[in-house]
């Protein structure tokens, strides 16, 4: 059986734009860190206790997500760089079909 792969589009905070197929059930920061993608660390290796995988969604994928957990609320309290209502830890945002087309774009500053 093929697994669909979403194309995302990462926006780093110099403009760079980076279009990237992800697997399903993927989380975006590890798509993310498995293309290069500068300007996501996720340093915790996606547990949720770091914030530095912090990135603003575009409105249609905010629209497609859940809230955010309580650990990911907690975590988004400490992140780097300015926190906005878009505000989400790419770790904890799984792929699905019906993200293609969407667009995280990055901070300047992830510590």
């Amino acid at each position: 059986m093929e697994t669909f792969m979403p194309t995302l589009t990462y926006v780093e905070a110099n403009g760079t734009r980076t279009e990237v197929d992800v697997p399903e059930g993927w989380n975006l920061m590890q798509a993310a860190t498995a293309n290069g993608v500068d300007g996501i660390l996720g340093e915790c290796g996606g547990s949720c206790a770091c914030a530095t995988c912090h990135c603003y969604v575009d409105d249609m994928l905010a629209a497609l997500l859940p809230p955010p957990s309580d650990g990911e609320l907690d975590m988004l309290a400490h992140v780097a760089a300015e926190r906005r209502p878009n505000s989400r830890l790419a770790c904890q945002l799984k792929a699905t079909a019906a993200m293609a087309g969407a667009v995280l774009t990055l901070p300047e500053t992830q510590e």
